[in-house]
């Protein structure tokens, strides 16, 4: 048995779905669901994404001549429980991370801290107020998870502690520095409690960081997050954008 959550689906033939499924002990792995989309199949109201599911796949095939990993096949997926489908706000921020999810992690690399603060994020979305100290959290996770995050606790050029009072820049090519433009600033403080929380390693001391921070949070994840992006726009931050000017 694996534990898993569904990313993203298409369509694989009239009656199947190929799943980007993100699990804890193989990573991101590609999924032939047969029959999955005929109206019988006991399988259509499993395969949703955010549902924590059960599942049982096929042994690993061969490589091909290309050195890929073949796609699997699900023989059965039951979901456990728990978290239900999110709505309103929290779909949106879901799918958000998944598409993170999706653009960050490469096929079969196993992520369990990762995976567990997915989990772990899926109930705070719905939480109100602390749905957006549980989004940084888990974009700094993911960030320090995939070598992407500099050390939050030193000056990047004298690798010296900070100051707490002071205000600092992080910049993506190298980490912590004084601000030299109008960019998202955090105090010395801030950023050091942050690196402390993910040390720790808890997800609960890494959102009380993020709140503490306070939302010039978000813009300075944001810049780092499209930095290593690259020409690979999100098109989930895009839909939310659109649709939120249509309803000013």
């Amino acid at each position: 048995m694996v534990w898993g959550y569904v990313l993203h689906h298409y369509d694989w033939s009239e009656t199947s779905l190929v799943l980007d499924l993100f699990t804890r002990d193989h990573g991101r792995l590609a999924v032939v669901a047969k029959g999955a989309k005929r109206p019988y199949s006991q399988l259509r109201s499993v395969l949703l994404p955010f549902l924590r599911l059960q599942v049982t796949l096929s042994k690993p095939s061969k490589m091909n001549e290309e050195g890929a990993a073949e796609v699997r096949t699900l023989r059965g997926a039951e979901w456990v429980g728990g978290q239900t489908l999110p709505t309103g706000a929290a779909l949106f921020s879901g799918y958000y991370v998944n598409e993170l999810l999706l653009k960050f992690l490469p096929r079969q690399d196993p992520q369990p801290a990762l995976f567990d603060a997915y989990a772990d994020l899926m109930p705070q979305l719905q939480s109100g107020d602390g749905a957006q100290s549980a989004l940084r959290a888990f974009e700094l996770r993911l960030l320090a998870d995939c070598g992407l995050l500099p050390d939050l606790s030193v000056l990047a050029t004298t690798q010296t502690a900070l100051e707490p009072e002071r205000l600092y820049m992080l910049s993506p090519e190298s980490g912590v520095i004084v601000p030299t433009q109008d960019a998202p600033q955090l105090s010395g403080q801030a950023l050091v409690h942050l690196q402390a929380a993910l040390m720790h390693g808890s997800m609960e001391a890494l959102r009380a960081a993020c709140d503490q921070a306070g939302s010039s949070l978000k813009p300075l994840l944001r810049a780092l997050l499209h930095y290593h992006l690259g020409h690979r726009p999100l098109r989930t931050r895009q839909v939310l954008l659109d649709v939120q000017k249509l309803l000013n």
